[in-house]
């Protein structure tokens, strides 16, 4: 019995340490593929940070090879127990969850004294539409409502994969919708002076909103002021701009991991990420428009200054645009909506990172923006990475630049 234990004991234990010395073994090999920049903020922290996040994808692929459970499903689970904590409301600060039509949000009302009534600001998080949650944001959403005497609404919209394109929209606009209507009787903000905004993810999820508020505008229904977007991801149809290039293997965010998201986000089938790369899945009576939005020769000069292969053409496949065709529509690529949508964008705020695969996104957004005559305000993080906002005030987790970008958007929204 003794001894039927003790080797019980001992192969449990080599099970534990094969194990360990597998995930270890892929953790090296994925940082031996990493490339971070001289030029980015605590280069040592980064690489603790993308180890750790590395660490957990890889034992949430193992596991969701051994059909324990879901790769996505451990990640939020870990995420939740150990990285993410919510202090007590500072003072100066109300903070009560709610539900807006069905969507649960959390607000964030200032209690200083106001003359007259409050802006406010709608804010959806990150997560490649398939991560992150109220609680995510918590610190972000904290910060501007006192630094910038804003009431913020966060919202917690259904995730992929088990909610589909477009349920993450429609929970967006279900609860942006309830706020204007209620936001002068039950909360003292001005309807009128209500933004909406997020980042990466969240960030396309706003502009797509404020477009498909837009088209439906029909003069009796008060419309976002602002869109706050924080290195918005905006569109699906191009993986070879020069920031996707330059950045390929930057952390947080892969080249190749983007079109994992926009595949959880539309289908759920992460097999199509190789040919999305390529650009198989774009019509050829499409790409003339195309290549006029999203042509390097749109980027300021110091955008190559890295480098820009222009890559091979793609041959079109059909078959994988109808499995995909939702995502080069606007209210998931709204970079690559038509001019009469574009000029009834409100006034915008756009925030890049340089070492960020999808930098070329807001870039170019903004020069579409631009050419229609619209106003927009642009802030340039020359030593930031994608999800930096997500680092503000997280302990040891912390990059003194997220403070930084907290207080562009700041001096951005108490200009409305």
């Amino acid at each position: 019995m003794d001894i039927g234990f003790a080797i019980l004991i001992i192969g449990c234990a080599a099970l534990v340490a094969a194990f360990l010395l597998l995930v270890i073994g892929l953790v090296y090999a994925e940082l031996m593929n990493s490339h971070i920049p001289p030029g980015v903020e605590n280069t040592g922290k980064l690489h603790a940070v993308h180890s750790l996040f590395v660490g957990i994808a890889i034992v949430g692929r193992i596991l969701h090879r051994l059909s324990i459970c879901h790769q996505v499903t451990f990640i939020r689970w870990f995420v939740s127990c150990f990285l993410t904590h919510t202090n007590p409301p500072p003072p100066g600060l109300r903070i009560k969850d709610l539900i807006f039509s069905a969507v649960p949000v959390r607000i964030y009302e200032p209690t200083a004294a106001c003359d007259g009534l409050r802006r406010g600001l709608v804010y959806f998080h990150g997560g490649g539409w398939v991560l992150g949650n109220i609680d995510s944001v918590d610190e972000v959403c904290r910060y501007i409502a006192l630094k910038s005497s804003t009431t913020v609404v966060s919202v917690g919209y259904r995730l992929a994969p088990e909610h589909k394109y477009p349920s993450q929209l429609d929970d967006c606009e279900a609860a942006t919708r309830h706020f204007l209507s209620v936001a002068m009787e039950d909360f003292g903000v001005d309807p009128g002076r209500v933004a909406v905004g997020g980042d990466s993810t969240g960030a396309n999820l706003a502009a797509a909103l404020c477009q498909r508020l837009a088209k439906q505008d029909n003069g009796h229904v008060v419309l976002p002021c602002a869109q706050v977007l924080v290195y918005p991801v905006l569109q699906m149809a191009d993986f070879n701009l020069p920031s996707y290039q330059q950045n390929h293997a930057v952390p947080i965010l892969y080249r190749a991991r983007m079109p994992f998201y926009f595949l959880q986000y539309l289908n759920g089938d992460p097999s199509l990420g190789q040919d999305l790369l390529d650009g198989y899945h774009v019509p050829n009576e499409l790409k003339p428009r195309y290549t006029t939005w999203l042509s390097p020769s749109n980027l300021p000069q110091q955008c190559l200054s890295r480098g820009y292969v222009e890559p091979p053409k793609a041959e079109y496949d059909g078959g994988l645009y109808h499995e995909i065709k939702d995502g080069l529509e606007h209210e998931v690529s709204p970079l690559l909506a038509e001019d009469d949508v574009i000029e009834k964008a409100p006034s915008t705020f756009i925030l890049t990172c340089e070492y960020d695969v999808v930098r070329d996104d807001g870039i170019l957004f903004r020069k579409r923006l631009l050419d229609l005559n619209k106003d927009v305000t642009w802030k340039h993080m020359d030593n930031g990475f994608h999800g930096i906002i997500n680092f503000y005030n997280q302990g040891w987790l912390s990059f003194p630049a997220a403070t930084r970008v907290l207080d562009h958007i700041v001096d951005f929204l108490i200009t409305l």
